[in-house]
């Protein structure tokens, strides 16, 4: 095999279990490696954090000449993505909001012990549909006011979009999946718009209700602003916290002994939640489009190239982490790239670390005796978002 395959072996479905030893090729061939089709794989650290930083790395689409209409702010470059993510933020965090996050470990603390309830001594369980999904879709719906009883709803357009968002070699596949997509965030973003509508002078404690009701016409969304921005907050809110959830529980069920020390000493968690953000990240690349040529290590990205930074192959790159394969809660100097670096630094990360937390102490006391029935288990089809799709433990 060549490098020019290296993405469309990472990307191909047999490699899910474990991309990690395509990941090392990666870092062996490069730091940048071209592909046969034009575009261009990074996988190293600090390469790739310097790229995360670099202005004239551009996330929008349009920089490379693709016709879109309005884009979440995700996929925006500053100043246009400054303004949408600060009035994103200004309902969800500080400085406007200072509260609204930590105001909610209650709640997800009871919406936690309600999802234990189930878990029984002797009985087998899918630790994705009964635990690590419901309870990250619970909280971005009481936290932008959506009523659950709507979940199934979304749940069928997040994954048209999600399969659409995925990085990939274009395939004949890839214009339906893109159609479904686009089809999917219309008649998403329709449906918040509606129910942000039903709140205008009318309001709830929830984030659709600030939006629509922000006294300052300088800082209301439009409507198509709040599609988008309400589609962002909804997938985002709870499809990478699924993955850190249910990566975190096989990686501990996998590691025994770290198991064990965890459920001994549950005030080490929050490290080893960052060390699970490295080790296992629930994203592992994200595509930028550089603005003029740029020059790494000797290597020229041109201007309106595609560029997959491989931000789990950063994570264990050996030039930033010693020992990079290994496991340990404990890891000092753990800067990683499990939430992105630099501008588009994932907006959901301290509400993502609360719920992490909550959702691991809760089941680690359970782990103990817990059996895997199956290793490595069914994987989603994302190569960019990945996780298992079932994990199923007896208890």
């Amino acid at each position: 095999m060549t490098a020019d395959t290296l993405l469309e072996r990472i990307t191909d479905y047999a490699s899910r279990p474990n991309p990690y030893p395509l990941y090392a090729e990666l870092r062996e061939a490069g730091p940048v490696v071209r592909q046969a089709d034009g575009s261009y794989l990074v996988g190293t650290y600090h390469e790739i954090a310097a790229l995360l930083h670099d202005p004239r790395m551009s996330a929008d689409p349009r920089s490379r000449g693709e016709t879109a209409g309005t884009l979440p702010f995700l996929r925006l470059d500053d100043p246009e993505h400054h303004r949408l993510r600060r009035l994103a933020m200004r309902p969800f965090g500080p400085p406007h909001s200072p509260g609204r996050v930590d105001a909610m470990r209650g709640e997800i603390a009871r919406i936690t012990e309600e999802l234990m309830e189930g878990f029984e001594a002797g009985r087998q369980l899918d630790v994705v549909d009964d635990f690590a999904y419901p309870l990250p879709v619970t909280v971005i719906c009481r936290l932008l006011g959506v009523p659950r009883e709507d979940e199934p709803l979304f749940r069928e357009w997040s994954d048209a979009i999600v399969a659409s968002a995925d990085v990939r070699p274009e395939d004949q596949a890839s214009a339906e999946r893109d159609r479904a997509g686009d089809q999917a965030r219309s008649e998403m973003g329709q449906y918040l718009v509606n129910l942000a509508e039903q709140r205008r002078d009318n309001p709830g404690d929830d984030m659709l209700s600030a939006f629509v009701n922000e006294p300052d016409p300088a800082l209301r969304l439009t409507h198509e602003e709040l599609a988008e921005t309400g589609v962002l907050l909804l997938i985002a809110g709870h499809e990478t916290t699924v993955n850190l959830i249910t990566n975190g529980v096989l990686t501990l069920l996998r590691h025994r002994e770290h198991l064990d020390h965890l459920h001994k000493e549950p005030d080490l968690l929050p490290r080893a939640i960052e060390e699970l953000l490295r080790y296992e990240p629930p994203v592992h690349m994200r595509e930028r489009i550089p603005r003029a040529d740029i020059d790494v290590s000797g290597t020229t990205l041109p201007e309106g190239t595609s560029v997959i930074l491989a931000l789990a192959s950063g994570n264990r790159d050996p030039k930033r982490f010693q020992e990079p394969d290994r496991f340990d809660p404990a890891r000092p100097d753990n800067e990683h790239l499990g939430f992105g670096s630099g501008i588009h630094l994932c907006y959901g990360a301290p509400l993502a670390r609360i719920e992490a937390q909550a959702a691991l102490d809760a089941l680690i006391p359970r782990l103990g005796t817990a059996r895997l029935v199956e290793d490595p288990p069914p994987y989603r089809q994302n190569a960019m978002l990945r996780g298992p799709r079932h994990l199923t433990v007896e208890l």
